[in-house]
Order: C-alpha cells, then structure tokens, then sequence
C-alpha cells in the first residue's frame, strides 16, 4: 500500500473513533460513485445526518519548504478544491436519493495530524460546512 493510502485509511480510523467517542452513530464508510466518495457517514440522536470527508497528514510529510508539519500552520483541509466540491455535493445528493432519506443533514470536516513514530494524532473537527462553489 503506498503511504499516502496507509495515511488516509488510518486517518479515516481515528476520525471514525473520535465521532463515536462523542456519541455519533456510525452507518457507512467509503460511500463511492464514479464521480467521488464520501469518507464517512455518520448520524447523530436527532437522526440527521452527517458526511463527513477525512483529510489526513503524517508529520512525517514534507512540505514545500521543508519545515515540519504541524496542525497551527498546515490545513489540509484546504484541500478541498471547487472540483471536490462538486463531486462531494452530488455523491451526498445521490446517497439521499438512493436511500430515500429526508431531513436534515450537515457535511463536517476532520483534519487528522498523525504522528506515526510516537503513535499519537491531534484532529480538528470543522462543523457543518457549507458546500458552494
């Protein structure tokens, strides 16, 4: 498996703990259509539900100028481009189609800062975003 898989498939582990440990209730993982994926989904007491796309880095990553990375400075989230955008807005309109679901539901980001030597992660839960562009 190359690195960059084995980072994203423990990042999308940890964040799956973490939304359980805060009482979330997993139904799927790897959610795919041709033209994208959603990572996880979850939903939560009020059964709205909640996609969620895992950006994942190792601090063992390189950057472009060679400094560490770190989870003040490096926003890998940022990397949700326009194109990305489209594909996660019409995966999650397929999946409520395909599954009849009506209600609410939110579409959440989860950074995770791996830090494979120690064995440690930090992650940052952005909430409810708002998918334009």
């Amino acid at each position: 498996m190359a690195k960059h898989n084995e980072v994203g498939r423990i990042g999308e582990d940890i964040a799956r703990e973490f939304l359980i440990e805060k009482g979330l209730i997993f139904i799927s993982a790897n959610y795919r259509k041709t033209y994208g994926e959603i990572d996880l989904i979850f939903k939560d007491i009020s059964n709205k539900l909640i996609f969620v796309e895992v950006k994942s880095v190792s601090w063992e990553t390189p950057t472009l100028n060679h400094t560490p990375v770190s989870h003040e400075t490096h926003r890998p989230e940022e990397n949700i481009h326009p194109q990305k955008i489209q594909r996660l807005k019409r995966v999650i309109q397929t999946y409520l189609v395909s599954h009849e679901m009506v209600g609410d539901w939110q579409f959440d980001v989860i950074a995770v800062f791996l830090d494979q030597k120690n064995k440690t992660a930090k992650i940052r839960h952005l909430k409810n975003i708002i998918l334009e562009s």
